[in-house]
């Protein structure tokens, strides 16, 4: 979405990051290959599938799982498609 969305604001001539700050999700490797390169926020892929095979496989063991909220840290990759808030 946010590669597209890089694409459709420079159709309509604006300037990313100069007029539109544009921010992706999941650092994909098109990421770096968008000019400018996206800014994204990369999430812990690996742990995140440790974590879920862990649950199934208590899951599959018969363990009742309770409430479950898990939060992973996430990482803020600042690239060129971002730029300063603009001042008044």
């Amino acid at each position: 979405m946010a590669v597209g969305a890089i694409a459709a604001a420079i159709e309509r001539g604006l300037r990313v990051p100069e007029d539109l700050s544009i921010t992706g999700f999941d650092d994909i490797d098109l990421a770096q290959a968008t000019r400018p390169m996206l800014t994204t926020v990369r999430q812990p892929l690996p742990e995140m599938g440790r974590m879920a095979v862990g649950l199934l496989t208590r899951i599959l063991q018969g363990h009742r799982l309770d409430a479950l909220h898990i939060e992973l840290a996430t990482e803020l990759i600042v690239r060129g498609s971002t730029g300063p808030a603009p001042t008044s």
